[in-house]
């Protein structure tokens, strides 16, 4: 039987625990916190996961949720137009999309919790220890794997950033965070559980999503404001009451759409906020050990993505499903840096690379190709449902955004069929 220890006890790291474990594999799982510590602790993201990643955790049957969650049937793009004469924006572009199958979004801390309690109760062994380099130079002795799946600290150092593909050098984003009870629905659409993507040019952007969290059925309202902007305001704040009440102003003032909705919400809980910033990074996915081992990073710790397009933990199932595939594939051979990077190299070749390439292109002011066929998107119904479909399937992004000529192209193609 041969041994497998992941570190990091996230997305990709349970997931790829449990599917290992599944396959008869002897598995180790290290995490900072337990099940119950992560269970009662902050909120630790925003996630919503579309149809090709959700697919990946019902192979595993690691479905729990999927009768609990909102199912998330579109996706909507609010444009906010310059403030008028009382400073207050109107919507220059509007409209919804319909996704591929269904997304949902399920709070990471009943979720990582979940899976924990599960790989436990199947016999994995679980060790709730912070790691350092010298602790993975000991365990890679007596494992036939080691999968980084947590950078932060220590770790993060092994992993060292590839400049070329890493444009950015310091955060595009500040972040904050708000999962609350109370929100309405949006009077155009009542009966559709959506995402909404308001983009507010020059100064950030507002996602308001479905969820479910430890008390049940919730929102999510997430800032993400240029630093230096208006909506780079929650450096400082600790207290969970000034955290929403500032994004209440900030949604007020900038979205007021989506702040008329909003005016009964309240926390889900005292942990139910959260705050920061971190720079989008492409790592070296292969780690050397002091003691001349290897250690192969997974998710995030290696491509870690601003979530203004929303792909974290899809890409984190993504992730862990190709890496599985591919140590099932290996057999008994050994798990050598040449096959950790080959591995890496599929993952960036089939889904990395182009959730990369549209995230950055999200980060930037949009061009007026861009602007068109979210203007076109409002028109027909074909164009929002394809560009909402890019959220499921980013590499389709390559057939239609990027190139004005293609762009032209796909929206002639449109409109001659309408």
């Amino acid at each position: 039987m041969r041994k497998v220890l992941v570190v990091g006890a996230g997305q990709s790291g349970l997931q790829l625990a449990l599917g290992l474990q599944g396959h008869g594999y002897e598995v180790t799982l290290m995490s900072n916190r337990t099940a119950d510590e992560i269970r009662s602790g902050r909120v630790m993201s925003t996630q919503c996961m579309f149809d090709a990643a959700l697919h990946h955790e019902r192979d595993l049957g690691l479905d729990f949720w999927e009768s609990e969650a909102p199912r998330i049937h579109g996706l909507g793009l609010s444009v906010a137009g310059p403030p008028d004469a009382s400073g207050s924006s109107s919507r220059v572009i509007d409209w919804l999309g319909r996704l591929p199958g269904h997304a949902q979004s399920v709070d990471q801390r009943l979720k990582m919790a979940g899976w924990m309690d599960t790989f436990v109760e199947r016999g994995g062994r679980l060790v709730v220890h912070g790691v350092t380099v010298s602790d993975l130079d000991y365990f890679a002795r007596s494992n036939d794997l080691v999968l980084v799946a947590a950078g932060r600290g220590e770790l993060g150092s092994l992993f060292a950033r590839d400049a070329a593909r890493s444009p950015h050098t310091e955060p595009q984003r500040a972040l904050a965070v708000a999962y609350v009870h109370g929100l309405g629905p949006r009077p155009e659409h009542p009966d559709v559980e959506a995402v909404r993507c308001n983009p507010i040019p020059g100064v950030g952007e507002l996602f308001v999503m479905p969820t479910l969290t430890t008390s049940g059925r919730a929102d999510i309202l997430f800032l993400e404001g240029i630093p230096g902007g208006p909506l780079d305001v929650f450096q400082g704040v600790k207290d969970p009451s000034e955290h929403l009440a500032l994004t209440l102003e900030l949604m007020e003032r900038f979205t007021p759409w989506e702040y008329a909705r909003a005016t009964k919400v309240e926390l889900t809980d005292e942990r139910g906020t959260l705050s920061g910033r971190f720079t989008p990074t492409v790592r070296r996915p292969v780690g050397q050990l002091p003691g001349g081992g290897a250690v192969l990073g997974v998710g995030d710790v290696v491509v870690t993505n601003d979530p203004i397009t929303g792909q974290g933990s899809n890409s984190a199932a993504k992730c862990a499903a190709l890496y599985l595939d591919a140590i099932l594939a290996r057999g008994d051979e050994p798990f050598d840096e040449a096959w950790m990077t080959a591995t890496f190299d599929r993952y960036w070749s089939e889904v990395a690379q182009h959730v990369t390439k549209w995230t950055n292109a999200m980060l930037a002011p949009p061009p007026e190709h861009v602007l068109g066929l979210f203007g076109a998107a409002g028109e027909h119904q074909e164009v929002a449902d394809r560009v909402a479909g890019g959220f499921n399937d980013p590499s389709d992004f390559e057939n239609f955004f990027y190139d004005p000529e293609l762009t032209g192209q796909y929206l002639r193609q449109v409109a001659g069929q309408a």
